[in-house]
């Protein structure tokens, strides 16, 4: 139950171990210092406290991020002890982690106990505090001054339903005092009952109720200055995430079947800047000695150019070394009958029109490189569904297939790291990106590249 409030509390708990984190590492700081520990040890005296400045500059904003991503905040007040355990260790040794390498790279000299101190000080004082919460919210005390208040209304098997959803909620402080059938109920009973149990909030199933009955309901509640939620399952989706927004004075429910914008894809979107702007510096002699590879191997351009559909199935310039004769698209015409993929995309084992050259380069799939490019500029993504050409786009036999466009397309995929070309049938394949888009993470993104690195290497399933 996403409530305002919760999202204030959210921020709270945020800033809370932002700072947290920053306590921790001052405390590791600290120890290190102390003289007995340095004597125990066998330590020399700590660098300047200067540069704690930098790490605090880190840790404050990156703490929270790392602890979202791994889905922290998502934890219920019941969650077991080893899975909150679990997540609390890996966010620690990721925040580690970063901190060892920002001391790599921008040659801050500290000392390496600092760092494991505070990976396991942290560790420690951040299931502490969630312990401590755990145990302030199941207090009654608390419980009876912050709970939360529901009623019920809607047809008896709804109201049913909903109570088992309410009971199954872990957060102790959310109860549901009271249900009533609203269609046989005045608004003066409604009223009554508000008054009666000091109503927090009112759940509305409105699946089988007249809108001007919900909206007399509505109105009541607002007099009486209770929130209320409605049920929106009266119109029945397969895999779409509902939302409320407001688009000026109107408000909306919006239905979305792919991942909405949040820190995670703003953070994506950064990493796959960053990503082909150091790539593209790296790679830029070998990729300078595979042009003139090319260009000498075969008459014709070193790179090919084709229209593919992009976010939404908006067209753009995809780029890739050239492996193919220079005539490669009049021959696909005559070799439509030994295409080995079902549905509209064209592949064959051992196809003529590829060079010597260009099957080293797909062998590898060095000819991605120039997609960099791609990325750069915003038209793909380091991880993503595989851009189709818009004319494989267009005969698209199944709508739901489209849906592999609602995200921007990838270098990688997981359909790349499953097999590559040995996935021959195009209903696999969009199951795989449908299951990208449907489980979408920035662990999910960093998994699927680290697999991509031996996929390549091997050459497994390249053609």
């Amino acid at each position: 139950m996403a409530t305002r409030q919760q999202q204030v509390r959210l921020q709270i708990h945020q800033l809370m171990d932002a700072c947290l984190f920053a306590l921790t590492f001052w405390v590791a700081v600290q120890l290190r210092g102390l003289d007995w520990v340095m004597e125990f040890f066998q330590l020399v005296p700590p660098p300047p406290e200067g540069t704690i400045f930098w790490y605090f500059l880190v840790l404050i904003p990156l703490s929270p991020l790392v602890l979202e991503w791994q889905g922290y905040y998502n934890l219920s007040l019941s969650e077991s002890h080893w899975n909150k355990a679990w997540v609390i260790v890996r966010s620690c040794a990721i925040i580690t982690g970063a901190l060892i390498l920002l001391s790599f790279f921008f040659q801050i000299s500290f000392a390496r106990l600092v760092v494991i101190w505070f990976g396991l000080i942290s560790a420690v004082a951040l299931y502490a505090k969630d312990e401590l919460l755990r145990k302030l919210l199941a207090n009654r005390f608390m419980a009876s001054h912050y709970g939360r208040r529901i009623l019920l209304l809607g047809m008896p098997d709804e109201v049913e339903e909903m109570r088992r959803q309410v009971a199954r909620l872990p957060m102790e402080t959310i109860q549901a005092v009271d249900a009533c059938n609203v269609v046989e109920s005045s608004m003066e009973e409604l009223a009554a009952c508000l008054h009666e149990y000091s109503t927090n909030i009112v759940i509305i199933s409105g699946r089988h109720l007249p809108f001007d009955k919900v909206e007399e309901t509505i109105r009541v509640c607002e007099l009486e200055g209770v929130e209320v939620w409605l049920m929106a399952d009266f119109i029945r989706t397969e895999f779409s995430r509902t939302s409320f927004a407001t688009l000026g004075d109107r408000p909306y429910l919006v239905f979305r079947a792919a991942p909405e914008a949040s820190w995670q894809s703003l953070v994506k979107q950064l990493m796959d800047f960053v990503g082909a702007l150091v790539l593209l510096a790296l790679l830029a002699l070998p990729m300078t000695v595979l042009a003139l590879l090319i260009r000498f191997n075969s008459p014709g351009p070193v790179l090919f150019r084709q229209k593919r559909a992009g976010l939404n199935g908006r067209p753009f310039t995809m780029l890739k070394f050239r492996t193919m004769v220079t005539n490669a698209e009049q021959l696909k015409q005559e070799l439509e009958a030994l295409n080995e993929m079902s549905g509209p995309v064209f592949k064959i084992t051992r196809d003529p029109r590829i060079t010597p050259i260009g099957r080293f380069l797909r062998k590898y799939s060095l000819d991605e490189l120039p997609q960099l490019f791609n990325v750069l500029v915003g038209d793909m993504s380091l991880v993503g569904p595989r851009p189709l050409p818009v004319d494989e786009v267009a005969r698209f036999d199944d709508m739901a297939h489209r849906r592999r466009l609602s995200v921007r397309p990838g270098l990688t995929c997981l359909w790349q790291v499953s097999g590559r070309n040995d996935v021959k049938d195009f209903e696999e394949w969009v199951r795989l990106d449908l299951q990208y888009i449907d489980n979408w993470s920035l662990w999910l993104d960093f998994k699927i590249l680290l697999l991509t690195i031996p996929a390549v290497f091997s050459g497994t399933g390249a053609k």
